[in-house]
C-alpha cells in the first residue's frame, strides 16, 4: 500500500530529512492569509517611508538624492498652497472699481452687501478739492483691494441736507454694521493727505483693507514736519543774531 507523502508520520519525516520527499505542504486558513497580507503591506509601507533604507546607513550620494526629493516635495506643497491662496483671492476679487450710488441704492449696496464684505462709502460734492483727491485715491485703492466694495455718492443726493462742512465723509460698513466713520477735512489731514495714509486709516477702521504697510505713514510726516520746523527755527535764530550784531 502506497503511503500518503503528506501524512504526518515518523517515516515521512525521515524521508523529508533525507530529501527524498518534498517539504510538507502547508494549508493556510483565511485568517493566516489575511495576516500575511497585512504584514507584507506594513513591511513595504515602512520601507517606502524610510526610502528603503535607514538614513544613518545611507551614503553621501543617497543623502543628496533624498534631500533633492524632500526639496521637491516641499516646493510642490508650497506651490499647492500658493495656488489655493490665489484661487481664494480671485474668488473674493469681485469689485475692483468705485461705483456711484444714490439714496435708493443705499440699503442694497451697503447694508445688504453680503457676508464678510467690507464697504467703504465716500460722501462727496463736486467743487471740493479734498473730495476730488480722495476719489482719485479710492480708484487706486479699489484696484489694489478688489475684495472691498468701494462706493461714492454725492452727499445731499444720498443724505438730504447733509452739511458741506462735514465733507468729505467716509462710512465703513461690514455685514450691515457701521465699523467706522471719518467726518470732515481735518480728520483726513486736509490736502496733505497721501494715498498711503488713507490706506492705513481704512485698515485701522476694523480692517476694511488688508494693508501691507508696516507702520502709520503719518508718523514719518510728523517727524519730517518737526525737522523742518527745527531747521526753520534755527534759521530765524541765526537771522536774529545777525541783526543783534549789527
Amino acid at each position: 500500500i502506497m503511503q500518503d507523502p503528506n501524512a504526518d508520520t515518523e517515516w515521512n519525516d525521515v524521508l523529508r530529512a533525507k530529501g527524498i520527499l518534498p517539504p510538507k505542504e502547508v494549508t493556510l486558513d483565511e485568517d493566516t492569509v489575511v495576516q500575511m497580507v497585512e504584514q507584507t503591506v506594513k513591511k513595504w509601507s515602512a520601507n517606502e517611508g524610510s526610502h528603503q533604507k535607514n538614513i544613518e546607513d545611507m551614503t553621501l550620494d543617497e543623502l543628496d538624492e533624498l534631500e533633492d526629493e524632500e526639496d521637491e516635495r516641499v516646493l510642490q506643497n508650497y506651490r499647492k498652497q500658493r495656488m489655493a491662496e490665489y484661487v481664494a483671492k480671485q474668488q473674493k476679487a469681485v469689485y475692483g472699481s468705485v461705483r456711484e450710488i444714490s439714496a435708493v441704492d443705499y440699503v442694497q449696496e451697503v447694508n445688504k452687501a453680503g457676508e464678510g464684505v467690507w464697504v467703504v462709502l465716500h460722501l462727496y460734492k463736486s467743487g471740493i478739492p479734498l473730495c476730488a483727491l480722495i476719489n482719485q485715491f479710492l480708484v487706486r485703492l479699489a484696484q489694489k483691494f478688489p475684495a472691498t466694495k468701494f462706493l461714492k455718492s454725492v452727499s445731499d443726493t444720498c443724505i438730504p441736507n447733509y452739511p458741506d462742512k462735514n465733507l468729505p465723509t467716509m462710512f465703513i460698513y461690514c455685514e450691515g454694521e457701521m465699523k467706522g466713520q471719518l467726518v470732515g477735512p481735518l480728520v483726513f489731514g486736509g490736502m496733505n493727505l497721501t494715498i498711503d495714509e488713507l490706506e492705513w486709516v481704512l485698515s485701522e477702521k476694523g480692517g476694511a483693507v488688508k494693508t501691507e504697510l508696516e507702520e502709520d505713514p503719518r508718523k514719518k510726516k510728523e517727524i519730517k514736519d518737526m525737522m523742518t520746523m527745527a531747521i526753520r527755527g534755527g534759521f530765524h535764530d541765526a537771522e536774529d543774531s545777525d541783526e543783534d550784531c549789527n
